[in-house]
């Protein structure tokens, strides 16, 4: 029975990573769609002063066809949700514990946090739409490398992992991370936006200040959220090695993370940083939560080397 319910949850990741991929690519022929039209006028009136002029449109008006694309793109990504609440709930189940024991299921869960987190976005600001395609496409690659790279069969965690603090920090730092995610491509798009480089691609992404606004927002909601993370995993770790604070990698690596999203609120919100200067902070700060997830937990021998991998 539990070997039925990982095959399951297996399947169910495999279908969620093929519909976050169709999601994705409806978001692309949306976006693409919407500059076919510039560039249909562009060609008529390369024919000469003597061309007679067009009344009639070329093709029909792009905007309702991006609309349904974009739409569609939307349903996919709320059905892969829910394909892929489904495969965490069923992995949980047939590993008999809370499903965040390894990196395959927590970088599972980070994924799904941020396309809940997108899809809650772009529900308060439509004007983000557009930026689906972006936001899809680093939740596909951490899928794929979870599903192939980081795969572990469904087991018993370690003793030291079976604890209530399980759930109450990992899934904290997990649904903090996924948050992250969001604001962190969406403050690269507004560097890509505000550059003026690229004009094809960018030419159709929102306003640089809606980017950044969105990405501020975000932010906020997952800033309280992944302090609360790192303070219950400091007091895990006093109930499990007698200490709070021992300066693990992991740790100080979390610790570096939560300074430099501190800065950026702080940067976004004081006079003459509201520009490109708290956007590339903001990278920063995800790059290093990144960089906490794969390189300290793949790479560096620590108290928390728990990837499950080996």
């Amino acid at each position: 029975m539990l070997a039925e319910l990982a095959l399951y949850s297996d399947r169910l990741f495999m279908a969620t990573v093929l519909v976050y991929v169709l999601a994705m690519v409806l978001h692309g022929a949306a976006y693409a769609i919407e500059r076919a039209p510039a560039k249909a006028v562009a060609l008529v009136g390369a024919g000469g002063q003597d061309a007679a002029p067009i009344e009639e449109p070329v093709e029909p008006p792009a905007g309702g066809r991006a609309e349904k694309f974009g739409g569609m793109a939307l349903s996919l990504t709320l059905l892969g949700v829910f394909l892929h609440f489904g495969s965490i709930v069923l992995r949980g189940l047939a590993a008999q514990r809370w499903p965040l024991g390894n990196m395959y299921e927590f970088v599972s869960a980070i994924c799904l946090a941020a396309a809940v987190t997108w899809l809650v976005v772009q529900r308060r600001s439509a004007v983000a739409r557009p930026v689906g395609l972006f936001v899809l496409l680093p939740v596909v690659i951490l899928l794929f490398l979870g599903g192939t790279v980081l795969y572990a069969p469904a087991a018993p965690v370690m003793p030291a992992l079976q604890s209530y603090w399980l759930v109450i920090h990992v899934t904290a730092i997990t649904i903090s991370s996924g948050l992250l995610l969001v604001p962190g491509m969406l403050s690269a798009l507004y560097l890509l936006r505000r550059s003026g480089r690229l004009a094809g691609i960018a030419d159709k992404l929102p306003s640089a200040d809606a980017l950044d606004r969105v990405a501020y927002r975000t932010t906020i909601v997952a800033f309280p959220l992944f302090t609360f993370a790192i303070i219950a995993g400091a007091i895990w770790a006093e109930a499990a090695w007698g200490r709070f604070w021992g300066w693990d990698p992991k740790e100080t690596v979390a610790f570096v993370s939560w300074v430099i999203y501190a800065a950026y609120l702080h940067a976004r919100a004081t006079a003459g940083w509201r520009t490109g200067r708290a956007a590339w902070i903001n990278i920063v700060g995800f790059a290093a939560v990144v960089f906490n997830l794969f390189f300290i937990n793949m790479v560096v021998a620590g108290l928390h080397s728990y990837a499950g991998l080996g």
